[in-house]
């Protein structure tokens, strides 16, 4: 499982180094695509396997299916971590994700998640100030935060 916020920065040749508790979850192959809000998505290969079969069982005669599916997979490729733990950030996603230099690396349960500094901190600064009210809404998928 991915968790936690990291700082990393992006080097000339579009590298990024992995946080170290995230390179044994991501193994040796993992798949980066364009995620939702401005960010990258990075799955284990097993989640990504699962995933792909998930949105390929969708009617490909629904337009919003299509143009989903198009636009996930189109912007996806394999990666992998060098010795350092570094992966190669292709300028298509770097480009799509506003990544410059200053990255904030984040867990989310089965995936990682990269953002731009400033995208990540408007939207955690949104986030926050809607969590109890987010919270709530969640209840109708029986989430519930109690113990």
């Amino acid at each position: 499982m991915f968790m936690g916020e990291y700082r990393h920065a992006i080097d000339e040749k579009g590298r990024l180094t992995m946080p170290s508790r995230f390179r044994e979850g991501l193994g040796a192959m993992f798949v980066v695509t364009k995620g939702l809000d401005s960010c990258l998505f990075v799955y284990p290969e097993a989640a990504w396997r699962e995933l792909e079969s998930r949105l390929r069982a969708l009617p490909f005669t629904d337009p919003d299916a299509r143009a989903f599916v198009r636009f996930f997979f189109s912007g996806a490729t394999e990666g992998q971590l060098d010795r350092q733990g570094r992966m190669l950030v292709p300028p298509h996603l770097r480009d799509y994700a506003g990544l410059v230099r200053e990255t904030v690396v984040v867990g989310v349960a089965s995936r990682v998640e990269i953002w731009s500094v400033d995208a990540w901190e408007a939207y955690a600064d949104k986030a926050a100030r809607q969590y109890a009210e987010i919270a709530g809404r969640l209840a109708q998928f029986d989430v519930h935060l109690g113990v």
